[in-house]
Formats: C-alpha cells, sequence, structure tokens
C-alpha cells in the first residue's frame, strides 16, 4: 500500500490552469527571445531579417528546444510552475522520461510546422503553375484541418484536464508535478494594493473638481506679492491705470472691482465667470461690482 500511495504521488496530475499557465509562459519567453534578437539589428538596413525570418525563428526554437524538451523533459514554462512531461504510452505508473523519438518528433510538430506554414506562402505565392497551386491548396487545407483538430482538443482539455495540446495529445506525452503539489495559495496583497490604490484615485477624481485651483493660485499669488510690498513704481502704474493687473499689459477697456486696480474688460470677465469668489491678486479683495473706469486714458501716455 505504501509503494501505491508513493506511485501515486509520482505521477500527481497537473491542474489545468497550471498547463495554461505553462503555455502562455512559453509564448512569452519566445517573444522576449525574438524581441532581443531583432534589437541586435537595429542599426542595419531594414528588412535585413525579413526574407530569412521563419528560419531565424526555427533556429531560436531549436535551440530553446535542445536546452528544455530535450534535457530537462520540460519547457521552461512548465519548469517554473515545477511541471515536466511524462511518458504516458509507458505501462508503468511510474514517472517515465519521454524518449528520443518522442522529443525528436515534438520538434518536428511544433518548429518544423510552424516553420512550414511561414514559408509555404512565399514558396508558393509567386508560382503560377497548376501543380504548385494544388500543393498550396493542400497545405492550406491540412493547416485548417490541423486547427480544427486542436479546437476539439483544447474542448476535451477543458473537459477532461489532460493534453492541453494535439501535440501531445498524438505523441502520448503528459504533463505532471516533478514533486508532490501541496494547495496552490494565492496571495492578496497585490490585489489589496490595487485595489486601495484604484480607490484613492476615484476619490481623488471626485475631489479636484471640488477644488477652486484658480483662487488658490491667486491666493498664494497674493502673499507673495503683496500690495504694501510693491515698489513705487509699480504704485505709480497702478494709480495711473497703466497697467492690467492680471496680464500685465496695457489695460484693454479698462474696469474696477471696487479696488484700487485696474484690469482689462476680458481678463476679468474670464476670471469671474470662472470664478464667482474671484479676488484681486494684488490686495486680495472681492469682486464687489464690476465697473468700467470713469476717466479716460490718453494712448499716448503708454509712450511716456
Amino acid at each position: 500500500m505504501a509503494s501505491s500511495i508513493g506511485n501515486e504521488k509520482s505521477v500527481n496530475p497537473v491542474l489545468r490552469i497550471s498547463q495554461l499557465d505553462a503555455l502562455e509562459l512559453n509564448k512569452a519567453l519566445e517573444q522576449l527571445v525574438w524581441s532581443q534578437f531583432t534589437s541586435c539589428f537595429h542599426g542595419f538596413k531594414p528588412g535585413v531579417l525579413a526574407h530569412f525570418e521563419p528560419e531565424v525563428k526555427a533556429f531560436l526554437c531549436l535551440i530553446l528546444w535542445k536546452f528544455t524538451i530535450y534535457s530537462k523533459n520540460a519547457t521552461v514554462g512548465q519548469a517554473i510552475l515545477n511541471i515536466q512531461y511524462k511518458n504516458n504510452l509507458s505501462q508503468t505508473e511510474k514517472y517515465q522520461p519521454l524518449s528520443k523519438h518522442q522529443k525528436l518528433w515534438y520538434l518536428i510538430f511544433t518548429v518544423g510546422g510552424r516553420w512550414l506554414e511561414e514559408r509555404c506562402y512565399d514558396l508558393f505565392s509567386n508560382r503560377q503553375q497548376q501543380s504548385f497551386c494544388k500543393i498550396k491548396s493542400y497545405i492550406s487545407f491540412g493547416s485548417g484541418l490541423v486547427k480544427l483538430c486542436g479546437l476539439v482538443n483544447f474542448l476535451i482539455f477543458l473537459r477532461k484536464g489532460t493534453f492541453a495540446t494535439l501535440t501531445e495529445r498524438i505523441l502520448g506525452i503528459r504533463s505532471v508535478f516533478c514533486k508532490p503539489q501541496s494547495v496552490r495559495q494565492i496571495g492578496f496583497e497585490y490585489m489589496n494594493r490595487e485595489l486601495l490604490w484604484h480607490g484613492f484615485a476615484e476619490f481623488l477624481i471626485y475631489l479636484l473638481p471640488l477644488i477652486n485651483v484658480q483662487k488658490l493660485k491667486l491666493k498664494i499669488s497674493s502673499w507673495h506679492l503683496p500690495i504694501a510690498g510693491l515698489s513705487n513704481s509699480e504704485n505709480t502704474l497702478a494709480a495711473h491705470c497703466r497697467e492690467c493687473s492680471l496680464c500685465g499689459e496695457w489695460p484693454t477697456m479698462p474696469h474696477t472691482i471696487g479696488c484700487p486696480h485696474v484690469f482689462c474688460y476680458y481678463c476679468i470677465k474670464s476670471n469671474f465667470l470662472f470664478d464667482m469668489y474671484f479676488t484681486c491678486p494684488k490686495c486680495g479683495s472681492e469682486v464687489h461690482s464690476l465697473q468700467p473706469l470713469k476717466y479716460k486714458i490718453e494712448m499716448t501716455e503708454l509712450h511716456v
């Protein structure tokens, strides 16, 4: 009984989610290797790898196969998740590694099939002979049939939980845990941080429109430049109404708000419409009434 229990542990079946995670990790690794490889050719003429892209991808996948399936009976994604392939054709329940024939056929089905699918369109696209057109149609039909079989296999995998890919089912290889797997624990620290950040962001989105930023800016500027601290020249300009207290230019259609300072009509009107509690940036006086200036300013004074 003890030996049977040990055998069961050695071939503990893998969860569906773990097998799917391993497949996604394998795809991410292939994309990462390809992006790192193409970055080495950024200084070359554009399109230098376009004519040999299927062959280069096949060569990189061959290297990955050599150091993963061939040597360790597991892909990179499986090794990360404590998974490896088992020869499911063996009669014993103990773990049996993959045979050399299974490893070679795995290489042919995964790497060779992908290369043939990518290269066949280039090989037969410019050939107008009837025989080449037939071969291209046969390859297209075969590719569609393989994808359909892969879809059927995936539906069966969702039902039974074994053979995540069509290649695994044809070769008779199965994913098992390298060591007895404990209960899968999920950490919620990252989720809690995300929920807290999203709640804080929503609070800021709700709060920011309620803050009168323009009034705060004017209030701070009035603290830095109080009316008592103005120089004599600035007081003179304010007294003779030659400077708008907002834009600093010669006032256009000068208006007052009840304080000694003058504003352009468009400057004061736009700010007052934006903020009904607008205050003078020079002295901090509130807008009591928007009135045009009662005496005229000669334009010749601008040149004085």
